[in-house]
């Protein structure tokens, strides 16, 4: 393989890169807690879209609401990193990255 090929690969891979890149920005996940009581919907840029609370436990304690919300955003925060990290594996081909490479560079 020659010089000019490497660097064709390697800018079919920076724009294979840049599209994954703008995908998972707008990737949206469903965090849930209390078994679906408090769900969030979180874009791939971990901006919130929409908080749902059920009726049912708006009479329940601050602190309890408070933990349930907490954990709900925190099952969203995990699920957008696991399908950051299925996209990014399949454009490598299932190899797996070095600890700690995060994705967006």
């Amino acid at each position: 393989m020659d010089m000019n090929d490497l660097m064709k690969q390697a800018q079919k891979m920076q724009e294979k890169m840049s599209k994954l890149q703008d995908q998972s920005q707008n990737v949206e996940v469903r965090g849930e807690s209390g078994a679906g009581l408090v769900s969030v919907i979180m874009t791939g840029r971990h901006d919130i879209k929409k908080v749902q609370i059920d009726d049912s436990i708006l009479s329940e304690d601050k602190e309890f609401l408070e933990d349930l919300v907490a954990a709900a955003f925190n099952d969203a925060v995990r699920k957008v990193e696991a399908e950051t990290k299925s996209m990014m594996s399949s454009l490598t081909g299932g190899i797996k990255m070095p600890p700690g490479f995060k994705f967006p560079f």
